[in-house]
């Protein structure tokens, strides 16, 4: 790193921190409006959030504008369409179970003859405001739980009785959606994801009469959903093993490893291995959501000095210098140096200091690049759409997710295996009671 940018990029840098970018009060005039496809199975979830999210909503913002689009967007992450397919319906069945979602067990894409069904019901249907969104959700079921012996009947009703419809409130479009999202105020939110994000900004501007209960299910920052010490034990017990495949230039990878090393690891007895990757840039985020991300998990964070493709290697070589045992330490240890600290790998003073810290003697003569590469390969083949990647292993079982939003998933993954775990023994001891009464 040049010794101008050394210079000037905590000066640019502390710009971001001292004052991201948040406006008070987001304008109003053009309402509240979600973004569907009939055939994204986020849409299918969002949409089952509409009644209760309209009940709510202030007059300012009534009605709720639909809009269904028919043009999906590109995957990320050169991901093909049957990975990004096959990766959101995956992730959707695991939402549905934290958020109490309806749900298909075996789901499916609706076939075209479907959508172009859904598409004339919802297009000729005169019900507007909250019965329309009853309609909307019913329709998505249809779609979503192959009822299509239903949304025949339907459409034969909605063809022979009804003419297309032209509401404000009810657009259709080509404007293309990889997923569900709602738009307030220019801002974007993911219709899931975003939701809890979305209401805390309408109650902040009074622009709901009520609360949100249909998000009871969320998982708050460092709050635990396994509380009690015998589930504990029994969670503990099953000795947990999370892998992150982090990017060292990516401020929430930091912000990732802290919150599970400081708030999860120890809590659950969860074993961590971190996989480190090679250096890509990944220059798609901004310092303000960094800077709301680190308020949000309590964890410090100042953005001083991005790490450059050299510093980037030169934390890798301390990472795998030290001995096996120590390198979750060494990594947290890294990684807070640079983004609380300041430090510039790249930099030789910088550099050894760090090296001293962490009492490391010799630096791994291994090759480092070779070793990142490998850490590359066997992150591609989790097939996710965003970094950094996580893959829990319990209980004989296998969950992959990706990013810092989707760390409550952990927590939401015991609580369903010990569900689970309780529904077996319950029908096992029921088995065992029915065969001694057959016996005797």
């Amino acid at each position: 790193m040049s010794l101008l940018r050394r210079w000037f990029d905590p000066l640019r840098s502390s710009w971001f921190y001292q004052k991201p970018i948040r406006q008070a009060v987001l304008p109003t005039d053009k309402g509240l409006s979600i973004y569907l496809r009939l055939d994204d199975v986020y849409s299918y979830l969002a949409v089952q959030q509409l009644p209760q999210l309209e009940e709510i909503l202030s007059d300012e913002l009534k009605p709720l504008q639909v809009i269904i689009s028919s043009q999906t967007a590109e995957p990320p992450n050169f991901m093909s369409a049957v990975e990004w397919q096959q990766y959101c319906l995956n992730d959707a069945k695991i939402l549905s179970k934290q958020h109490r979602f309806s749900f298909h067990e075996t789901p499916e894409q609706p076939t075209p003859e479907a959508l172009q069904q859904a598409e004339t019901i919802l297009r000729n249907t005169p019900l507007r405001g909250q019965d329309f969104l009853y309609l909307l959700e019913d329709v998505f079921h249809m779609l979503w739980q192959k009822q299509y012996g239903k949304l025949r009947t339907l459409h034969a009703m909605a063809s022979r009785h009804h003419q297309p419809q032209n509401f404000p409130e009810r657009i259709f479009n080509q404007t293309p959606v990889l997923v569900s999202f709602f738009e307030f105020g220019d801002r974007k939110y993911s219709a899931v994801d975003d939701l809890l994000r979305l209401t805390r900004r309408l109650k902040q501007q009074k622009l709901l009469t009520d609360n949100p209960i249909f998000l009871i299910n969320h998982i708050e920052w460092r709050e635990h959903v396994i509380s009690d010490a015998e589930e504990l034990n029994e969670i503990q017990a099953l000795d947990p093993e999370l892998d992150l495949y982090i990017a060292l230039e990516d401020p929430v990878s930091w912000l990732l490893l802290a919150y599970i090393k400081e708030e999860l690891a120890d809590y659950y007895n969860i074993q961590l291995n971190v996989y480190p990757l090679s250096y890509h840039g990944r220059d798609l985020f901004d310092w303000s959501l960094a800077t709301r991300l680190s308020k949000r998990t309590e964890v410090a964070f100042t953005p001083f000095c991005r790490p450059t493709e050299a510093a980037t290697q030169n934390m890798a070589q301390l990472y795998y210098s030290v001995p096996e045992e120590q390198r979750i330490e060494a990594m947290y240890q890294i990684l807070q140096a640079v983004w609380t600290q300041g430090k510039d790998l790249s930099y030789k003073a910088h550099f050894q200091q760090l090296q001293q810290a962490l009492d490391v003697q010799e630096l791994s003569t291994a090759d480092v690049s070779a070793k990142l590469k490998e850490n590359d390969m066997h992150c591609e083949m989790k097939s996710q759409p965003d970094f950094p990647v996580l893959e829990l292993r319990i209980d004989g079982q296998s969950y992959v997710f990706n990013s810092l939003y989707r760390v409550w998933m952990i927590e939401s993954i015991f609580s369903n295996v010990l569900e689970e775990k309780y529904k077996t023994e319950n029908i096992t001891e029921s088995e065992l009671r029915t065969n001694e009464k057959r016996k005797s």
